[in-house]
């Protein structure tokens, strides 16, 4: 079975080094395409805390898990409009992953995200993997629907809770309707990934210019968002030259919207901003950029 599942995964991205595909060009020559994702998610009081911050008190998790549940809901009131001021003052949009059941509990942030322009994608129903959802095809069709409720339109990329996927999660996606992805973190460039109804693409995503891994797993110091984001972009700019690449950053609200990390996120912005030949796109844009070029 194990063989089964890992030749289907392989045999929807087949193996292609960049210097043998066909040239892509950014507008302006341009060498990178910089997008931001913010995540915004449902983590339900009642249930075990996706991460937590504090250990439980002599070992023995608790529910009520209070104090790791307002270290997220903090994000939701006070971090995610950090984020809306850092990204609007510079004249970015972000690509918003947020969960269905966030539409309704964290209206006004998904309200103000859309008025904002920002891309919407679908992050699951609620914040739970996509291996313990019961019925996939419902929680996608739930997903969609209630982002086409809050903005008039449904989303056209996801972002599976975690990165999560079961062998037939993309095909489901894809058969909802869903244009692109983001939790295939094997490239540069977007690629094409094979469904049972056709191709769905996947746009660069990235587990280590992300905030969770940094500052919650890794627990690196405040600034390594500044730091390991400043040498990423360096590289990609490099490579870039001989064949544009795609660059994500991701932030949640509750780890990079704290006072002690929100200015180096607001530093690395500025420092991007302060080169030539970059494009700052959403997932759909360069989504609509990467069919244009292959079409």
């Amino acid at each position: 079975m194990s063989d089964d599942i890992g030749a289907t995964l392989r045999a929807r991205a087949p193996y292609t080094p960049i210097h043998k595909r066909p040239p892509l060009h950014l507008p302006g020559d341009a060498r990178v395409a910089v997008w931001t994702i913010v995540n915004v998610e449902n983590w339900s009081p009642a249930a075990p805390m996706p991460r937590t911050v504090l250990p439980p008190p002599m070992g023995q998790p608790l529910l009520p898990d209070v104090p790791n549940w307002a270290w997220h809901e903090y994000g939701m009131r006070i971090g995610f409009w950090r984020f809306l001021e850092t990204l609007s003052s510079r004249g970015l949009k972000a690509s918003f992953a947020v969960n269905g059941t966030a539409c309704e509990i964290y209206r006004e942030a998904c309200e103000a995200a859309h008025e904002a322009g920002w891309d919407f994608m679908g992050h699951g129903f609620i914040q739970r993997p996509m291996h313990r959802v019961e019925d996939q095809r419902q929680a996608i069709a739930d997903t969609i629907e209630a982002i086409r409720k809050m903005t008039g339109a449904p989303p056209r990329g996801w972002e599976s809770p975690g990165l999560t996927e079961t062998d037939e999660t993309l095909d489901l996606l894809a058969e909802a309707g869903i244009e692109y992805v983001a939790d295939w973190v094997l490239d540069d460039q977007p690629i094409p990934l094979k469904t049972r109804t056709g191709n769905i693409v996947s746009v660069p995503y990235t587990v280590e210019i992300n905030d969770v891994v940094m500052s919650a797993v890794q627990l690196q110091p405040s600034d390594e968002i500044l730091r390991r984001g400043r040498d990423q972009f360096d590289r990609l700019y490099l490579d870039g030259e001989k064949a544009p690449r795609v660059m994500a950053i991701t932030i949640h609200p509750y780890l990079t919207g704290v006072p002690h990390r929100i200015k180096y996120l607001e530093m690395l912005y500025d420092y991007i901003l302060g080169h030539d030949k970059v494009v700052m796109w959403t997932g759909a844009e360069i989504l609509d950029w990467y069919r244009g070029q292959t079409a």
